[in-house]
């Protein structure tokens, strides 16, 4: 009987372990720990069609020629947008000469909240070279689409409107070709970014 139990158990834990691991593999969790993993590139072709804080339609072949770090949030967010776009912040600054050469963007997953001009006040509050992008629901739809990024809208009693935004966490490289290169999980020091940029210009 014991025998029986145990591999019972077992065949539990496997399955929730390929669970966890396909789950975690497209969206974050509540406190945004989940993401793709950050060299392991799943296939995909990074695109989107949205307007920029500045009310200019752009495409992800504006970029061309550039190194894009993506990241999705929303101006609302209390942690972990703020908190990436600082550490952002920081990688342009460590770039130094090689700043030129990289894009980030902070693509709005909160379109009925994150106008053109609110968004603009909100990345130019952390660095200028910060790409703020929006659009309407079906267009974030797709950019999260072809990014493989989750968020959804969660009931919040305390949140402004009472909603909040779950989303992945998870910086996105892009390659000035337009390919998918790895991600960088929340809170990775900015000197590693930097470092790791350097290394493949």
């Amino acid at each position: 009987m014991k025998k029986v139990r145990f591999v019972l158990w077992a065949g539990v834990a496997i399955t929730l372990a390929v669970y966890l691991a396909l789950s975690f593999g497209h969206r974050t969790d509540r406190d945004g720990s989940g993401e793709i993993s950050g060299n392991v590139a799943p296939s995909f072709q990074p695109a989107f069609a949205l307007t920029n804080h500045r009310g200019r339609t752009v495409t992800e072949r504006t970029y061309r020629g550039k190194w894009l770090l993506v990241f999705f949030g929303f101006t609302n967010c209390p942690d972990i947008c703020p908190t990436t776009l600082a550490e952002l912040a920081s990688v342009m600054d460590g770039l130094e000469d090689k700043a030129d050469s990289v894009t980030p963007m902070f693509i709005s997953i909160d379109p009925a909240r994150d106008r053109v001009e609110g968004l603009s006040e909100y990345v130019s509050a952390f660095h200028p070279a910060i790409v703020g992008l929006t659009g309407g629901d079906a267009q974030i739809a797709d950019a999260a689409r072809a990014f493989m990024a989750y968020y959804e809208k969660q009931p919040q009693e305390s949140a402004p409107d009472g909603y909040t935004m779950g989303h992945t966490s998870a910086v996105y490289l892009i390659s000035p070709q337009g390919a998918f290169i790895r991600t960088y999980s929340f809170d990775t020091p900015p000197v590693e970014i930097v470092k790791d940029l350097r290394e493949r210009m």
